[in-house]
């Protein structure tokens, strides 16, 4: 079976683990510190005000975009939780639990509320920072150009110094191993650590490549808009960050289905380049946690009878 006829997953690096996701299931493995592993499942489920606008272009990735910071957090708010722990002391962590719905509601409007601090920053701070240049370049035209720049700088130099820390050096390790097994099952090649180290870190529907798309649709999005004055620009910015993302994910869905197309492939190698410094090679113990993991999700979804969606940010 090619890889365009398979279902399609996505999936998230954690602490010490990888989470996968289905039309139905999210299931993380993770590593705990006795070397043992242990899983983490959550139903996917299904709202029906989500499920018609995932139909709409371009409102299809915002949603999309919600749900993965939505979910991711509460399996990385797992993952933080037990990777250090020794499984005898499980107890000490119950003991400081509260209910899970108040958890899981509580971690997954954190992951949301981050997602979007973190963009307005990023979609900020640029501008501020190409106002102080409007003396060398004072048209529209370059002061957009010089933000999209300041904006490109600020992400890759966030990304770069952060990955420098052992503990999200770990973790992009892991990302690593994630792309690795969604590669080796979209290959058609039975999933061993083996066949796995000799796949690809990068994938062209990462994450990683959405945020950069986001920065290079937003150049020409601005390029509507006046940049003048100061308080004009800032209040379209944050009104256009929702054009944005969804422009942005259609491109990365494009990107991703062109990506066997000699000529065309070439859109989705800015993101694959961002890719080298969100992704690190892993050890055979990372992979084989992650390999755990997707093998889990598949059961759960090969019982349950249903086939993924196709539109999973990997």
């Amino acid at each position: 079976m090619s890889s365009s006829q398979k279902p399609v997953y996505g999936g998230q690096a954690v602490v010490e683990g990888v989470m996968f996701g289905g039309k139905h299931h999210y299931v993380t493995a993770v590593r705990r510190k006795d070397q043992s592993v242990e899983y983490f499942h959550l139903p996917r489920k299904a709202n029906p005000y989500f499920t018609i606008f995932k139909k709409i272009p371009f409102l299809r990735g915002i949603i999309a975009i919600i749900e993965s910071s939505a979910n991711g957090s509460k399996h990385l708010n797992f993952s933080t939780e037990r990777f250090d722990v020794d499984p005898i002391e499980d107890e000490k962590i119950k003991e400081k639990e509260v209910s899970k719905l108040t958890m899981y509601l509580g971690v997954a409007a954190i992951g949301v509320i981050s997602f979007l601090f973190g963009k307005f920053a990023f979609t900020l701070i640029p501008v501020f920072l190409a106002v102080l240049t409007k003396p060398i370049f004072p048209s529209d035209f370059a002061q957009v150009l010089v933000e999209g720049f300041f904006k490109l700088i600020l992400l890759i130099s966030y990304i770069y110094f952060v990955s420098l820390t052992p503990l999200i050096k770990r973790v992009f390790q892991y990302h690593g191993a994630e792309h690795k097994v969604i590669n080796t099952f979209e290959a058609g090649v039975e999933l061993t650590v083996e066949n796995v180290q000799a796949h690809s870190r990068l994938h062209y529907r990462c994450g990683s490549s959405f945020i950069l798309f986001t920065v290079i649709v937003g150049v020409f999005v601005y390029m509507l808009v006046p940049t003048t004055p100061l308080w004009l620009r800032v209040v379209d910015r944050l009104l256009l960050i929702p054009v944005v993302l969804g422009i942005a994910f259609e491109i990365l869905q494009v990107t991703n289905k062109l990506r066997d197309i000699p000529v065309l492939r070439f859109l989705g190698l800015p993101g694959l380049w961002l890719q080298l410094i969100t992704t690190k090679e892993p050890e055979n113990d990372q992979v084989e946690v992650a390999i755990l993991s997707f093998n889990r999700l598949l059961k759960m979804e090969k019982d349950s009878e249903v086939t993924p969606e196709n539109e999973e940010i990997v």
